[in-house]
């Protein structure tokens, strides 16, 4: 017996997509290898190099789960009576509710080419406003705040080569080393090219770890940070004015409110010294050229855009997106966090990045879908609206989820818990029984990652190809045929005709032909040929952007903006009830929600359990001792975790990572109503929290039954 051949494809995690061969041996076993792709350079994380344990994970979905009444138990049953039970459940409820009464929940770990039918799905099959995804929990802020900067989206405007040429780099609340490590390889070139890195980050990580200056934040202050940081340029004349004076618009008001944050005030705010905000200052500005980086950390607050467009601020006042190897991006995180958001799951956008409350956009994707413009529904709600709006009196009795584990990943997960008991309908579809699949009504199984063939586009927005290695087991069903069978079944099967991913990306490259995220001369045999096309490529004969901001910006006068803003505090900011910070994050082995990560038992023995990390002086104040189980509570719920003494976390600051269901979840703590007024994104970073000890029985039981599952 031969082994098949091996197929090139990209890993299943995070946001670079690094490049791996997968292969069979002869006795059926799947194996991962890493592959020199310009992203990863042969280099795999952890979680990449065991990708392949999903394809047989033992408690893979293999047949549809229905539910026949509230409160019963999941049975297996056929795709028509799973399909058909469905497509009644929506009938009923938008007769009843109206239209907008079912709603669509994506991920961002959907294919570019089931993220455009998602959308379409929703509004022609269902003619629903209400679709959104976990994208907007995710890289929302930064999406917004570059739009207003620069007139475009794109996470990086850069490639990462362009990282190891940076004679200067800042990352604010990103933790790169443990969320994509292959990355990490243009960090260490940077500095063995001489180049200084700086990270501003609450807890020492180990990307802090390796960078020659640590900003030892307040949750809660970036924007002060980097407000006090553009102080010190101005102060000490390191504004690059040519720059600002040709390519930016809105600088002096800017200047103005910059000079009101003295290094001294904003260590008061910040909690971090004047002496070194001021040498980071001169380190970015005194750089031949600058890399200003942001992530989660700034991004997920209630002030996100603020806080994102003040960084950029700082960037523009030094002229670094004017130079080559410098600039201002986003460290995307999910897998397709930037293609997920520019086809149409967002509640506010069409294909191409098109706004769906633009007349003419809307005429320009109806003539693609053979609709009446009017036909389509407005913007909906965004995600922590929609989902603070299930059951009876909020008006969204029906969820349709694909690609998303709501009860881990979403905030205030007990409160969300509670309002999903009482839709109507919950229908999930997944290849494992996650949290969520749990409690749906219909469960179906869908294709993994390395069984159907779509494209993707990573966090420099560049549009590679996950190309299918195997055929999904017996009873398994792909996203794509699952929309186009239930399109059938509400009368909408002539716009979903059930294509391969390649004819439905010939369609998408249509519809987002003249939008912002231009794809129309990208093809498969292009993204093959050159490991990956860059968007916006108009044309089959354009090289692909992989560098939109040198020469101008994608605004009206081609000059990117300022934006004047001002630190901005939290909803909740520790008290005599809650005296802690508390931020929430990812570790290095697993990914969101868990769902698949933990199902690795690699990584599942690498990080079995959930766990609070605090300071050792700030546990022995209230006598926990390391590695007990211990409660964190809120003003939404409590958690039960083990406690975990670290040094590199301020005194005043807990951290839980997110990637845990049941009652180590960190989400139950975390804040539904507190959002950024213009991404809409929840406030993931900082609450007030309270740390308590438990009863040494209760503790013992939680022990037993973590290391039993």
């Amino acid at each position: 017996m031969s082994s098949p051949a091996a197929t090139e494809t990209h890993c299943p995690y995070c946001a670079l997509q690094c490049g791996m061969t997968l292969s069979q041996d002869i006795d059926g076993r799947w194996a991962v290898a890493g592959r020199d792709f310009p992203t990863n350079k042969g280099g795999l994380c952890r979680k990449g190099w065991t990708a392949a344990a999903l394809l047989d994970a033992p408690d893979r979905l293999t047949t549809p789960l229905v539910r026949d009444v509230k409160g019963g138990a999941l049975r297996p049953a056929g795709w028509d009576e799973a399909l058909d039970r469905i497509a009644a459940g929506i009938r009923a409820i938008q007769a009843a509710h109206g239209r907008d009464a079912m709603a669509v929940f994506g991920g961002g770990g959907l294919t570019n080419e089931k993220a455009y039918l998602l959308g379409k799905f929703a509004r022609i099959a269902l003619g629903t406003a209400n679709i959104d995804y976990n994208g907007r929990f995710c890289m929302a802020s930064a999406a917004a705040a570059g739009i207003r900067a620069f007139g475009i989206d794109r996470g990086l405007p850069f490639p990462l080569e362009d990282i190891a040429g940076a004679g200067a780099i800042l990352i604010v609340g990103g933790n790169p080393a443990e969320t994509m490590p292959p990355i990490m390889q243009y960090f260490d070139e940077q500095r063995r090219r001489g180049g200084h890195f700086i990270v501003a980050d609450p807890r020492r990580t180990p990307t802090a770890d390796q960078a020659d200056l640590h900003l030892q934040l307040a949750p809660g202050t970036d924007a002060a940070l980097a407000i006090g940081l553009l102080h010190v340029v101005v102060r000490d004349n390191l504004v690059d004015r040519d720059f600002v004076a040709r390519r930016t618009t809105g600088f002096e008001e800017v200047r103005r409110i910059a000079m009101a944050y003295w290094p001294d005030r904003v260590e008061r705010i910040t909690g971090v010294p004047a002496a070194l905000i001021e040498r980071a200052a001169h380190m970015l500005g005194e750089a031949a050229s600058a890399m200003l980086l942001s992530a989660r950390g700034p991004e997920q607050q209630r002030h996100g855009v603020d806080n994102t467009l003040a960084l950029i601020n700082l960037a523009l006042a030094i002229g670094a997106p004017g130079r080559p190897h410098g600039g201002w991006g986003c460290l995307t995180g999910q897998g397709n966090g930037q293609g997920g958001r520019e086809h149409g799951q967002k509640a506010d956008q069409l294909p191409g990045y098109r706004k769906i409350d633009n007349p003419k956009h809307r005429a320009e994707i109806a003539a693609i879908w053979g609709v009446a413009p009017d036909s389509l529904p407005g913007p909906g709600l965004s995600a922590s609206e929609l989902l603070g709006a299930l059951g009876p009196e909020g008006g969204v009795r029906g969820l349709f989820v694909m690609a998303s584990n709501i009860l881990v990943s979403a905030p205030d997960t007990d409160r969300l818990r509670g309002a999903v008991d009482t839709l109507d309908l919950l229908v999930v579809a997944d290849a494992f029984l996650s949290e969520t699949a749990a409690a749906a009504d219909i469960v179906l199984p869908v294709a993994q990652w390395a069984e159907e063939d779509g494209t993707m586009t990573n966090l420099e927005g560049r549009v590679i190809r996950r190309a299918k290695a195997k055929d999904p087991p017996p009873g398994v069903s792909t996203d794509g045929a699952i929309l186009s069978a239930l399109a059938g079944r509400l009368g909408a099967g002539a716009h979903f005709p059930g294509e391969t991913a390649e004819q439905t990306f010939a369609e998408l490259r249509r519809a987002s032909a003249g939008g912002v995220a231009d794809y129309a001369g990208i093809s498969f045999a292009r993204i093959a040929a050159e490991d990956g096309v860059f968007w916006p490529c108009p044309t089959a004969e354009h090289p692909g952007t992989q560098r939109p901001f040198l020469e101008t910006f994608a605004t009206d006068d081609g000059r990117a903006r300022f934006h004047a803003v001002r630190h901005g505090e939290p909803a909740e900011l520790p008290d005599e009830a809650y005296p802690f910070y508390l931020t929430t994050g990812r570790v290095l082995a697993h990914y969101q929600s868990g769902a698949q990560s933990r199902r690795v038992p690699e990584l599942h023995a690498a990080q079995p359990e959930p766990f609070v990390e605090i300071h050792p002086e700030a546990a022995r104040t209230l006598a926990i001792v390391d590695a007990e189980i211990v409660r964190v509570s809120t003003r939404r719920g409590t958690a039960e975790l083990r406690a975990r003494y670290s040094h590199a976390i301020r005194m005043d600051t807990l951290f839980v990572p997110f990637h845990w269901g049941g009652r180590g979840n960190a989400n139950i703590l975390t804040s539904n109503s507190a959002l950024d007024p213009v991404s809409r994104i929840p406030e993931f970073k900082i609450c007030a929290a309270q740390l308590t000890k438990m009863a040494a029985a209760d503790a013992s039981d939680i022990s037993r039954e973590r290391t039993t599952a």
